[in-house]
């Protein structure tokens, strides 16, 4: 790859002649940019990363971009890490709602605060949950479904993929809001979890797109509604929760690029920019939808305050519902 010189980065970051611009930002990136995701390859965190950085890697001329999966307890081992870098534009953390916005609640010691931590750079793709039902229940809608439930208080079972997981705090959110009581059952993983819904042994759960549609497509499963703001490009004749019965009702995954704070502006919206203008590509967009995903173009302003509603809202739903993490 190219060296850039001190002229091509400020006309790269569209600031040349800008005092704005400090010495230290003048020659970035000089070295590897690291991302830092806090799983293990494979999953949506790591796959979005990936992607994310192949495509910058094309836009941004230097030394390149590098994933590095760091995992371990539940993501904070890694966002702890990153939190201590070196602000200077060269760490990344791909965030998710897990270590932004439940660990803080779920988790005695937290090494670090997701606000006064990070700084946010952008957000990347919402992934509405959906809310899915054993077929053999008597319910067709999301209001008899409700009913049903409430005429059978602590008759029903609701799985996710782990205790703590984003699944079992999403519906616990809406059994909260649904007015109904059902026993919360964790599984190693969100496949096993989906499968015994299948199998009658569980009836319901509120987890991504990609686990529950092509299962109700084959009709093994019923899906009763998006837990998003509105429809989904993916599933468009799926109603919202909202629209179905349970207004303003909002539980979605989210992910996003995050740096140590104090990273310099200047880094911080070029990075944004950039990225906003590949979430825009109508062919970026098209292949996150495939796998239950929006992409969702947002300042750096605009992420951090979701990050602070999105603490605030789970850690009301958390501390209500006590919810622990896994041991």
């Amino acid at each position: 790859m190219m060296r850039l010189d001190r002229r091509s980065v400020l006309a790269g970051l569209g600031l040349a002649g800008s005092a704005g611009l400090g010495r230290a930002q003048q020659g970035w990136p000089s070295q590897l940019i690291r991302i830092v995701v806090p799983f293990t390859p494979g999953g949506s965190t790591d796959v979005l990363a990936r992607v994310i950085a192949s495509r910058l890697e094309q836009i941004i001329p230097g030394k390149g971009f590098v994933i590095e999966n760091r995992p371990g307890a539940g993501g904070m081992t890694a966002a702890g890490q990153v939190a201590k870098s070196e602000p200077d534009g060269h760490t990344l953390m791909m965030g998710h709602i897990g270590t932004l916005a439940f660990a803080p609640s779920l988790y005695a010691n937290v090494p670090y605060d997701p606000v006064r931590d990070f700084q946010p750079v952008a957000l990347v793709a919402m992934l509405p949950n959906i809310l899915a039902i054993n077929p053999t229940l008597p319910a067709k809608t999301l209001a008899e479904f409700i009913a049903y439930a409430r005429a059978n208080p602590g008759k029903l079972n609701y799985s996710s993929g782990g205790q703590g997981s984003a699944a079992h705090i999403a519906t616990a959110y809406f059994c909260h809001r649904a007015g109904i009581e059902a026993t919360h059952v964790p599984y190693r993983g969100t496949a096993p979890s989906v499968n015994d819904i299948v199998a009658g042994n569980i009836q319901f759960t509120l987890t991504g797109g990609p686990a529950v549609l092509p299962l109700a497509e084959g009709g093994q499963l019923r899906v009763l509604g998006v837990a998003g703001r509105e429809r989904v490009g993916f599933a468009p004749d799926l109603p919202t929760l909202s629209e179905r019965g349970l207004p303003d009702f909002e539980a979605v995954q989210w992910y996003g690029l995050v740096a140590p704070a104090r990273t310099p502006r200047p880094v911080v919206e070029r990075l944004n920019r950039e990225i906003n203008a590949l979430l825009g590509q109508p062919d970026f967009a098209a292949a996150l939808a495939k796998d239950g995903a929006i992409a969702r173009p947002e300042t750096p302003e605009g992420f951090g305050r979701l990050i602070g509603s999105e603490l605030a809202l789970w850690r009301d739903v958390i501390v209500r519902a006590g919810i622990k993490a896994a041991e």
